[in-house]
């Protein structure tokens, strides 16, 4: 069957759609290097500075390389037109949340039962800065084509990105207030981290598209 007569015989996939379909791929492959360039630095700057909420935001870029990972999959070859592939890749969305809430809960008892306190990073501010700015317009456009794909996958793509923007304020905050002292903030954020990670895992399990 060639691609015209899949398209006619599934009218969900017009020529919009397939450009939309294009576009999440494309926008997957440069999510992927941005992540790993975050990530890397990330991890450098919390390990350097004892910070939980810090490392634990870069091993969260590691899920969101993941997700991204899912959604090239799913935007690739046949599997465009397969109802099949997009169940699927909205299950695997949902782990991908799930793998880091109990990372990050057993960093931070084991931070906390060591005495281990985050100290200031310059590192990790530059970092987070810039997640701060571009992480939300990308996680946005992504889930507008979350909506025009009718693919809670690339939406659920696309909440990670804008949870990673506003991981990186918490992060940020935190690292800020431990130099007034209030070291507890910095736990607390991977904490709430950890919690989202676990609500946003059972909303793509379920299949949600975001409507706002």
């Amino acid at each position: 069957m060639v691609p015209d007569q899949r398209i006619h015989e599934r009218p969900a996939a017009s020529a919009d759609w397939l450009r939309a379909a294009r576009t999440a791929r494309r926008l997957s492959v440069a999510t992927l290097a941005w992540l790993g360039v975050e990530s890397t630095l990330g991890l450098a700057a919390g390990l350097a500075s004892h910070s939980v909420a810090l490392i634990g935001w870069a091993l969260s870029a590691l899920v969101e390389a993941a997700a991204s990972l899912i959604v090239l999959w799913r935007f690739t070859g046949a599997r465009t037109l397969s109802p099949g592939a997009e169940s699927s890749a909205r299950r695997a969305i949902a782990l991908s949340f799930w793998l880091l809430a109990p990372y990050l809960v057993v960093h931070v008892a084991h931070d906390l039962g060591e005495g281990h306190r985050a100290t200031p990073s310059a590192l990790g501010i530059v970092v987070t800065a810039c997640s701060l700015v571009g992480m939300p317009v990308l996680g946005m456009v992504k889930r507008r084509l979350g909506r025009r794909l009718v693919s809670a996958a690339t939406s659920g793509e696309g909440t990670q990105n804008v949870i990673c923007g506003a991981m990186a304020a918490g992060v940020l905050a935190g690292l800020w207030l431990n130099t007034l002292g209030w070291w507890w903030v910095d736990p607390a954020v991977a904490l709430m981290l950890a919690a989202v990670a676990v609500r946003e895992g059972r909303r793509a399990w379920r299949g949600h598209i975001c409507s706002h």
